[in-house]
């Protein structure tokens, strides 16, 4: 008895859906021609391809139809050759057919007369239609500036509150209760500064009776430098930064990228309205002329800073073995990705080989989109990485660098000269060992100019070895081999005395009268101990004959000169160390070259005066088949009613302007989509979601936003107010939307699973540079150091990316362990940003990928990242930090705890929690004492505190924030 109602039910709307078909029919504009978009123009219409002479981007043309004749027959799906070829998996040919659901809209669109909403246009030959209903979508109206509404029972002024109260009303819910004030400080600390509270300020502002502490609160956080660091590091992601070029697996390193990095943090630190930061960032080459473009003035520079913003691409140009004309595209196609992805909220770059599938974009449009950034960028004329790069190097430098590089030529000079001098003693030596007569004739050979040796002293040189290869090159390792060549001349020395010493008695003995020789000579050959009393008076008469050692100088000066010529030769060479000597020298001049001012580059984006290249549209994207060629513009579909138009070349600056023009346009106020992507960012920083949780596509396929007016309104407000940021942080953060507990109940599971509608806060897990730097901030070791060049990063032997400078072997493979001193606790933000290395601890947690930019980081909860908080020997180092601090700051055990318990967790320990710590800590420290019988009870005490301090660092309330 009770089905009978409910079919009768069925029926009834069955047909009251037949009939609100047949009152509003399918139209092609509407219906039917996004489902073609997105599956046929790519073959049957777009770019000039049409297989089988079917065109399907207009109603009539598809009626036409092709070489099969008709497509479809309006009123008879049946007879409809458009239908059928979609229907049996023909048509589109692949694996990726159309749904069910666009086969029965295609099908209902021909039943009801396959009616278009409006006339056709006669053309499409400029490629940018664009229907009423894709120009009606919701991203590309202008940004409406509404009133918040009024709304019962609503406590607060902020407006913010009315927009997401009056949401909330509509579904039966309201805001929950406000976060205790233990709660707030580290949820607005982590969320200004990315780091957590210290003890002190959280018990200063708990303990503030002020009804406006939290308030103040909130002033000294977007007051402190630690601000720019944190929402400078939001900024790099969607900016795709990093420190090296990537594309190739060199992935080069950018030496001055920082400078890009540092520019972004000062400039959210002076809270720069957010206008001028855009338009530096696309045209501060081009912001000022004459003079003022030439004088590196603080603010000059940072304007070329800034267009790094340009050069954040990965951009291989400047690698052996690539094809430079497809690296350079590729890295101008990069870099459209960033700039559309972060102020646009469009995926432009679907657009780069066809008409982009889903939002109204054409691939005309993408390259007169384009040609805003071709004269600075342009593929024919294309300048490599370091010919983009401009010196900060000032006059002043120049002069004293100047000076200091006299001093080192003169220390050049002078070493020249030692190393000369150190020459002429080594072939000096190496002589002494040689055959007498073969000396002169060898020394010519050597100081004779090598092209213009004879062949016999090529061959004589080849003969003595070392003598010829005597050069600056190898006095090094003559250097080393002293010792045995000062040997050689003692040896040569020993020798030559023994020789002397005979010729002199040989001389001496033929000065005796005859009949005396045989008795003189008998004495040189018997002991002079044994000698007689005559034989003794022979002596003294006749002392020549006897010479020896002691007495050669007296019968034979020369000889003995030329003896003392060896033994000083051989002295020298082994006291004189030419190696050590020159070392020493060139280190001298190193370090005189060191004091002159290091000269930095910033790395730019500029164009050369009067280049005005054209652009041309590349048939499928291939840059080897240009198309028509194209003039600057916009985006048609976001161009609305003002007039828009970007000169080819503005006659009042050097440059052509376009980037300057657009830039412009960007910030009038009047865009549609600029400030309304800003303000869902900052939206989405705050709270986790974005109101478009999209934040990188506000296109068809990104999400709708949760709350268009709050958008709006935020948007118009943030341009009204200056584009002043930290002002709408102020206004966010002081909101009841903001301040509420983020506690579930049945209902909001029920009615807002996923917290869309803000009825509380959503639980967020930390990025993984604000859980690195947790972790700094708990011990106690965190250098607070603004700007400077990045903290390297390495592969350590197993290949695991560690902070440290690489140190390679022969081979290639890491050696040593270097030395980064405090450098290694610097906050992540300054961690150098290697395409090809992520440092391993960030990366487990979700680090942003730059291929090419972030617009919405991850956050995953996976097996890997407890296994790195575990194993990690990063983690368990500032674990022991952190109880190595506890053990300076107490002497009790569960004083230690609850010191530790505070610095991770920002509030009280319960005593129930502590108990059990307590008890955990002394199991561990008598573990550690029994695995190891020589282990100090201190030292004991101090792994066992650290194994808790390492279980804090793992838990979800350290990792998370509330």
């Amino acid at each position: 008895m009770r089905l009978l109602p409910t079919f009768a039910l069925l029926a009834a709307v069955s047909i009251l859906s037949s009939r609100a078909i047949a009152a509003d029919p399918l139209t092609f504009e509407k219906d039917v021609r996004p489902i073609l978009k997105a599956h046929c123009f790519h073959c049957h219409g777009e770019s000039g391809v049409v297989e089988g002479s079917l065109d399907v981007r207009l109603k009539r043309w598809i009626l036409t139809g092709g070489d099969s004749g008709e497509a479809i027959v309006p009123g008879n799906d049946s007879e409809s050759l458009l239908l059928e070829r979609v229907e049996s998996g023909d048509m589109p040919p692949g694996e990726k057919n159309l749904s069910a659901e666009d086969i029965a809209s295609i099908r209902q669109w021909i039943l009801d007369g396959a009616k278009t909403a409006r006339e056709e246009p006669l053309t499409l030959d400029d490629g940018d239609y664009i229907t009423e209903e894709e120009r009606s979508f919701w991203a590309f109206q202008p940004i409406a500036s509404p009133e918040p509404p009024v709304v019962k029972e609503n406590v607060s002024d902020n407006p913010i509150d009315a927009f997401v109260l009056d949401r909330l009303h509509r579904e039966g819910l309201a805001f929950s209760a406000a976060a205790d004030r233990h709660t707030l400080i580290r949820r607005a600390t982590f969320d200004l500064w990315g780091l957590p509270p210290d003890p002190e300020m959280v018990d200063e502002f708990v303990n503030d009776p002020s009804p406006h502490a939290y308030a103040a609160l909130i002033d000294r956080l977007l007051a402190s430098p630690r601000y720019g660091e944190r929402w400078g590091r939001h900024w790099l992601d969607v900016a795709g930064y990093a420190d090296s070029d990537g594309y190739t697996n060199q992935d080069t390193e950018r030496e001055f990228a920082y400078f890009y990095r540092d520019y972004v943090i000062d400039s959210f630190n002076d809270d720069k309205p957010l206008d001028q930061f855009i338009c530096e960032q696309l045209a501060g080459d081009e912001m000022a002329t004459g003079k003022d473009a030439s004088q590196l003035t603080p603010q000059r520079i940072a304007q070329l800073t800034a267009t790094g913003f340009l050069r954040m691409a990965p951009d291989g140009t400047a690698s052996g073995g690539i094809d430079r004309d497809l690296a350079a595209n590729e890295t101008i196609s990069d870099t459209i990705e960033i700039v559309s992805t972060s102020l646009l909220g469009l995926t432009v770059g679907c657009a780069k080989c066809h008409d982009h599938r889903y939002d109204p974009i054409s691939q005309a449009d993408y390259f007169r989109f384009r040609a805003i950034f071709e004269p600075a960028l342009d593929p024919k004329k294309w300048k490599a990485p370091r010919q983009r790069r401009v010196s900060l190097y000032t006059e002043e430098d120049r002069q004293v660098r100047k000076e200091i590089e006299q001093k080192a030529k003169q220390a050049t000079e002078n070493r020249t000269k030692r190393q000369q001098e150190h020459l002429d003693r080594t072939l000096y030596e190496e002589l002494l060992v040689v055959p007498a007569d073969r000396r002169e004739a060898l020394e010519t050979a050597f100081k004779t100019e090598k092209s213009k040796r004879s062949a016999e002293q090529v061959a004589l040189l080849e003969e003595f070895p070392n003598v010829g290869n005597i050069s600056p090159g190898s006095l090094y390792l003559y250097a080393q081999q002293r010792a045995r060549r000062a040997s050689d001349i003692e040896r040569a020395a020993d020798a030559l005395e023994q020789e002397l010493i005979e010729q002199t008695r040989s001389d001496q003995l033929a000065q005796v009268p005859s009949e005396q020789r045989e008795a003189i000579a008998t004495l040189v050959s018997i002991p002079a101990d044994t000698w007689t009393s005559e034989q003794q008076q022979l002596a003294a008469e006749f002392p020549g004959p006897l010479v020896d050692a002691s007495t050669l100088k007296t019968f034979s000066p020369d000889g003995f000169a030329e003896l003392q010529r060896y033994r000083e030769a051989a002295q020298i060479c082994r006291k004189i160390d030419a190696k050590t000597d020159l070392a020493k020298m060139l280190n001298e001049i190193k370090a005189i070259r060191a004091t002159a001012p290091k000269e930095k580059f910033i790395r730019v984006l500029t164009e050369p005066a009067n280049h005005v290249p054209p652009t041309h549209l590349f048939i499928r994207g291939d840059h080897k088949q240009p198309g028509q060629e194209l003039g600057p513009s916009e985006l048609t579909v976001l161009k609305g009613s003002e007039p828009t138009e970007i000169e080819a070349n503005d006659p009042d600056l050097p440059t052509t302007g376009r980037r300057l023009a657009y830039a412009r346009q960007l910030t009038n106020g009047k865009h549609p989509l600029l400030a309304r992507v800003l303000m869902n960012r900052v939206w989405l920083n705050h709270f986790g979601r974005g109101i478009v949780d999209s934040p990188g596509d506000f296109g068809f396929l990104g999400s709708k936003p949760t709350h268009p007016e709050l958008l709006d309104w935020l948007a118009t407000d943030l341009m009204r107010g200056g584009w002043n940021l930290k002002r709408m942080h102020r206004m966010i953060m002081l909101s009841q939307t903001y301040q509420q507990v983020s506690t579930r109940t049945e209902q909001l599971d029920r009615v807002d699973p996923d917290n869309r509608l803000y009825a509380r806060m959503t639980v967020r897990r930390l990025e993984s540079e604000a859980i690195r730097d947790a972790m700094l901030v708990a011990n106690g070791t965190i250098t607070n150091r603004l700007h400077g060049p990045p903290v390297p990063v390495k592969e350590d032997a197993v290949g695991q990316v560690v902070l440290g400078k690489e140190m390679l072997d022969g081979e290639r493979k890491p050696t040593g362990k270097s030395q980064l001193g405090e450098e290694a606790s610097r906050r992540s933000v300054y961690v150098q940003v290697r395409r090809s290395r992520p440092l391993g601890v960030l990366e487990t947690f979700d680090l942003a990928t730059v291929a090419p930019n972030c617009t919405i980081r991850n956050y995953s909860n996976v097996a890997t990242q407890a296994l790195l908080l575990m194993n990690s020997s990063f983690v368990i180092e500032q674990a022991d930090q952190l109880a190595a601090q506890a053990i300076r700051a107490e002497s009790e055990v569960p004083q230690q705890i609850s010191n530790a318990w505070q610095r991770c967790f920002n509030r009280e320990i319960e005593n129930g929690v502590l108990t059990e710590l307590t008890d955990f800590v002394a199991r561990q420290t008598s573990a550690f004492k029994s695995r190891d019988a020589k282990l100090s009870a201190e030292a004991a005490h101090r792994l066992a505190l650290a194994s808790a301090c390492q279980a804090m660092f793992s838990s979800n309330e350290f990792l998370y924030v509330d």
